[in-house]
């Protein structure tokens, strides 16, 4: 995306954003029936914000690495003014420095970069190096939610969530295809859907449920 010049001096006054090297837990104390969602790879945070209004009870963190995206994600949390959201600018390899094993809930993967040349597959969000990190994060009974409109990256993913042990709960090859008012349609989402791209999504589980 095209650079936001006043994403940077944004940043470092917002006060939606978490440091990397902040525990969240300084933020909220969870209680035992709320839900702890994290985001990779937020972008302009439409998603997260969008999901925090409609569940108030639970606490959502996304994550952005891009300057420019997390700066748009920072203001548009600001303005929300939702005391169960906040962001961390930063990668996504580094979240062992905001979050404890078993503290994640809920970890959403909406619309990753698919990196198609094999070259780059390791920087996949779906990669075995990340997925072996979701594992650590993860509760006992923690879920990982993915979207995409590539449908490589899809089948890609299928098999490295398998291949790390995870458990699949629910599959859909065109998830749009009927409304879902549980998970809010973003802008860029939209723009697929208008286009007539199915939406690819899966739901993977740590344990299977018993």
């Amino acid at each position: 995306m095209r650079r936001i010049p006043w994403a940077a001096e944004y940043l470092t006054t917002s006060p939606s954003r978490i440091q990397i090297d902040q525990s969240w837990t300084t933020i909220w104390q969870k209680q035992e029936d709320q839900k702890l969602h994290l985001e990779i790879g937020c972008g302009k945070g439409g998603y997260s914000a969008a999901m925090a209004q409609l569940y108030p009870h639970d606490l959502f963190i996304a994550v952005e690495k891009n300057e420019s995206a997390a700066g748009l994600a920072a203001r548009k949390f600001d303005e929300a003014h939702l005391d169960n959201l906040r962001l961390i600018y930063g990668d996504g390899a580094d979240l062992d420095l905001c979050f404890k094993s078993g503290e994640v809930d809920v970890l959403h993967l909406n619309f990753s970069d698919p990196w198609p040349k094999k070259r780059n597959a390791k920087r996949r969000l779906t990669a075995p190096s990340f997925l072996k990190q979701y594992k650590t994060l993860l509760s006992e009974e923690g879920q990982i939610i993915m979207k995409t409109d590539n449908s490589s990256l899809f089948e890609y993913s299928i098999l490295e969530f398998l291949n790390a042990g995870f458990f699949l709960e629910d599959i859909s090859v065109d998830f749009r295809r009927e409304e879902h008012p549980e998970d809010p349609l973003t802008e860029y989402e939209a723009k697929f859907v208008e286009n007539g791209q199915p939406i690819y999504r899966c739901i993977w589980r740590k344990h299977p449920v018993q």
